[in-house]
């Protein structure tokens, strides 16, 4: 996908009640903020968030500050490609990112945080503010000092079972996402709607950009313009995503040989299928197939 089609991506599935779901339950439970964000996002990543950390916020007033925060986050983007990493600001908080990956691509981050490791000290918040103070800060020092101290301190054993919590669930968000992009409906044109009927009515057959164009009345080029407009996708992607899932139902059944799967999904060669199915699932079919539980 390229940037702009992961960005949409991330925000529909932020908007997944799965997600919400769980941000909830998170920050009820660990009472920590977390976000959803792409990889390509440079803003703050829990801005608006009620559980934001007081002192996280003050920071944010100011543009130097502010600037140091999003370095922090770019780091994340830059070294949580396949697996947690966690960062520590010029103030001493910590934050984490858990990478959330579609098949073999990066799609962005969980990230919580705004904690600390360690108990603070005088000595560090005295350090912190003479740096505040060099960037030509003007928070108030009273205000700073007592938000540097209300920040959550959280044992290394204890965060790290927060992050591998996050790990999995990211896990299960590549494991429904490709669901999610395939049925999602945002206010979509009747058109689309259409088309993708048509095409979970035929995705069996061979069924080309315009048969399905010529099914909904529109020439091959506006089509394929409103499609990837839509859906983010462009019409072979979003036909290969659907027979993916129509192949995950389909190796449930273990009386199934892999090759009939591949078949009865609409592929047309058993090489074709586990590539595609190996980009979108992230493994082979049989690799699937073997985590299935077993009755």
């Amino acid at each position: 996908m390229e940037s702009g089609e992961k960005r949409k991506f991330i925000e529909a599935l932020s908007q997944s009640q799965i997600y919400q779901d769980y941000e909830r339950a998170f920050t009820k439970a660990t009472g920590l903020p977390l976000s959803l964000r792409s990889v390509d996002s440079f803003q703050r990543a829990h801005d608006g968030k009620r559980s934001e950390n007081p002192f996280c916020l003050l920071m944010a007033e100011n543009n130097r500050t502010c600037a140091a925060c999003l370095e922090a986050q770019q780091e994340i983007t830059d070294q949580a490609k396949s697996a947690p990493h966690t960062v520590k600001c010029f103030a001493g908080l910590c934050d984490t990112g858990v990478p959330v990956s579609v098949g073999d691509e990066l799609l962005g981050f969980l990230q919580t945080g705004q904690i600390f490791l360690q108990r603070p000290t005088k000595a560090r918040f005295a350090k912190t503010a003479r740096l505040l103070a060099q960037w030509g800060c003007k928070t108030d020092l009273s205000r700073l000092e007592e938000a540097y101290f209300q920040t959550r301190v959280i044992p290394l054993k204890q965060y790290e079972s927060v992050l591998r919590l996050l790990t999995i669930f990211a896990q299960h968000l590549a494991l429904v996402s490709n669901q999610l992009l395939v049925r999602r409906v945002n206010a979509e044109p009747p058109t689309i709607t259409k088309a993708k009927q048509f095409i979970d009515a035929h995705q069996t057959e061979e069924i080309s950009l315009t048969d399905v164009a010529r099914a909904v009345n529109t020439s091959t080029f506006y089509f394929c313009k409103m499609f990837k407009k839509a859906t983010g996708l462009n019409f072979t992607d979003y036909l290969s995503r659907v027979r993916v899932e129509k192949a995950k139902n389909l190796l449930l059944n273990p009386n199934l040989r892999i090759s009939e799967v591949a078949f009865a999904a609409g592929f047309q060669s058993l090489s074709h299928f586990n590539r595609v199915f190996r980009r979108i699932a992230g493994e082979s079919p049989t690799q699937y197939r073997e985590k299935l539980p077993r009755t």
